[in-house]
């Protein structure tokens, strides 16, 4: 990976964390990084290998001129961190937030509204490299800075974007929760093979070996997932008699319908 200027990084908790151990590891020089960070803790790692650690916004040079800034801090976090930064606005860099709920709009508001802006929708997997990661740019960013933000969250997993921001909502509802849904989903087979009589550690065994197993066959394969479903499917078999109560018109479908909708008005309310 090469970058051509400093990057700033605000923020190196968990997805933060995620990000610059990608980065690192896919080549970008130690030395271009600085992390804003106030627990040192967290960033001890990194200052081991090479990286530039500050406390607080406000001790970023005047000479530094990043070409990407990261904002990772907690949504609640930006009214405070994100003024002092405002300084660093210019056509040569652009900010790349990973906050949810945070719009383009409303960052600007804290910085200025010459700010060239990527709002970018990661989900927890980017801790393993398996992530997916949804942007938006508002019309300052330009080409060669929507590339440069893509290929920086693609160290994470996937990437895509989207013309309208207020897709984000359901990109939150979807990916960003879905981690979330799916850990629910081991949970609940568990259960179920347990009051189906199996012993608790062996149901949940069975639960995560399999879901982490389906999920790697549809990450190989090229086939819709409906057709790995039928695939499965024998006529008049075991797994058939399961997929009528799911696929009945009162199963998964309609409650996962409802769950996203739910999580997607949540979102707008968040943003509002």
């Amino acid at each position: 990976m090469s970058l051509e200027g400093p990057l700033l990084l605000l923020g190196c908790g968990k997805m933060g964390g995620a990000l610059l151990a990608g980065w690192l590891d896919r080549g970008l020089p130690a030395a271009q990084v600085t992390v804003i960070e106030p627990q040192a803790a967290a960033v001890a790692d990194f200052t081991a290998r090479g990286v530039r650690h500050l406390g607080a916004p406000a001790e970023v040079p005047d000479g530094l001129r990043p070409k990407v800034v990261l904002l990772a801090v907690k949504p609640q976090m930006m009214a405070e961190a994100l003024p002092p930064l405002a300084r660093l606005v210019g056509p040569d860099t652009v900010f790349l937030s990973i906050a949810a709920g945070k719009t383009v709009d409303g960052l600007a508001a804290l910085l200025t509204p010459d700010a060239a802006l990527v709002r970018a929708m990661p989900n927890t997997p980017a801790a393993v490299g398996r992530g997916m990661s949804v942007l938006y740019a508002n019309a300052r960013v330009g080409g060669k800075q929507r590339a440069l933000c893509a290929e920086l969250m693609a160290a994470a997993g996937e990437t895509a974007w989207i013309e309208d921001e207020a897709l984000m909502d359901p990109v939150t509802a979807l990916s960003g929760g879905g981690p979330a849904y799916v850990f629910l989903l081991i949970e609940v087979l568990a259960k179920a093979g347990i009051a189906a009589g199996l012993p608790a550690d062996l149901a949940e065994r069975l639960a995560r070996v399999t879901v982490a197993g389906s999920g790697e066959l549809v990450h190989r394969s090229d086939l819709p997932p409906a057709t790995l479903r039928e695939n499965v499917t024998s006529p008049g078999g075991t797994t058939l008699e399961a997929l009528k109560v799911l696929m009945a018109e009162e199963g998964l479908q309609p409650l996962m319908t409802k769950a996203i909708a739910a999580a997607a008005r949540r979102s707008r309310e968040l943003a509002s």
